[in-house]
């Protein structure tokens, strides 16, 4: 599924991309928690987990926002031409589970040029679960660069 790289002038206010999957995993889970030193049972105690209020493990909120931006990188699109990942507004809206399978969304809601070597591109990025229901979305604003001639 992966495309060429785009560069700012490529990108159009309404423009839309769409991920393939990923399904999450318990080992993604114990990874992150490793990873970031969130232990938090809710994510890593089964026990502990089928008592909350979800009766089972969930995964780290940044868990999804992590793997999404994962997501992103295998379209393709800015692998070549990404800068610096500048701002984030996030909403986390729904728990994700181990064994549901998250994809990624991301509509160009606004650009503008920075000086003549790149440019600021906003999306809208969203995280929807294999039921269609939207678990996390918000603003993501990356500094992409021009193409050089």
């Amino acid at each position: 599924m992966p495309t060429e790289t785009l560069f700012f002038d490529d990108f159009q206010v309404g423009q839309n991309f769409q991920s393939a999957g990923r399904t999450v995993t318990e080992g993604d889970i114990v990874n992150f928690a490793c990873l970031s030193g969130d232990f938090n049972p809710i994510h890593i105690d089964i026990e502990h987990a089928k008592q909350g209020a979800f009766g089972e493990r969930i995964a780290h909120g940044l868990l999804g926002l992590a793997i999404l931006s994962g997501l992103l990188h295998e379209l393709g699109i800015i692998r070549k031409s990404v800068v610096a990942f500048v701002h984030l507004d996030w909403k986390f809206k729904q728990v994700v589970k181990i064994g549901d399978t998250i994809t990624g969304s991301f509509e160009v809601t606004r650009s503008r040029a920075m000086g003549t070597k790149q440019g600021l591109v906003s999306f809208q990025a969203k995280v929807t679960n294999q039921k269609q229901e939207v678990v996390a979305e918000g603003l993501w604003e990356l500094i992409v660069k021009k193409q050089v001639n």
